[in-house]
């Protein structure tokens, strides 16, 4: 069982503070985004309409027209709810919109659908970053760069490498503490150890 005295030592250094870069938003909590049902049938002409609304809403994303663009991808997934393109398409809206519990829920399907998804990797490791997920984020977007590379992945993983190398050094930093702290109380615990054999020894040399 664990002393008060050890538990503030961890909380100390853990809770020490690491100087961060980027930004961080407050998680999203609005209702779920609509999901389609994986188990449809999906026909030609269903695939042709969702075809139809996932250029409205990349007319609609290239206007600035956020919300425009959900609800025309939106429609697009409820028709042909087995393309991760159309999930990975909305999951990326929902990053620009700073939705980062949005994005992960779409990216997380369009992976599902298809776990080469550089496009699902890249929104799901933004959106991580959003959060402060520093080292997710940075193993999502590495994936997403060895699938396909471009520039927007590059710069994101600029801004959260610096982060996961910081937080790397803190653990060290915490495990080499963790480590000294441990030899100190080994070593305490031999010379109270050693103390009482003497004290004992001493106390049966003592003339009766």
């Amino acid at each position: 069982m664990a002393k008060a005295g050890e538990n503030s030592f961890e909380d100390e250094i853990m809770e020490s503070d690491i100087e961060l870069e980027g930004e961080v938003v407050e998680p999203d909590n609005d209702p779920l985004q609509k999901m389609g049902d994986p188990s449809v049938e999906v026909s030609e002409e269903m695939r042709d309409k969702a075809q139809l609304y996932k250029k409205k809403g990349v007319d609609a994303l290239s206007e600035g027209k956020l919300d425009e663009a959900v609800e025309h991808l939106t429609e697009a997934i409820l028709l042909n709810p087995t393309s991760a393109i159309l999930y990975a398409a909305r999951a990326g809206v929902f990053v620009k919109m700073k939705k980062p519990n949005a994005a992960i829920l779409d990216a997380e399907a369009a992976l599902q659908i298809n776990p080469d998804s550089a496009k699902g990797y890249k929104s799901r490791g933004m959106a991580k970053a959003m959060l402060g997920k520093w080292e997710d984020a940075a193993h999502d977007l590495h994936l997403a760069a060895k699938l396909d590379f471009d520039e927007e992945i590059s710069s994101e993983l600029k801004k959260v490498e610096p982060n996961v190398h910081k937080i790397e050094e803190h653990k060290k930093r915490y495990e080499r503490l963790r480590k000294e702290r441990d030899m100190k109380k080994a070593d305490l615990e031999r010379q109270r150890r050693h103390a009482e054999e003497v004290s004992a020894a001493s106390a049966v040399l003592k003339p009766g």
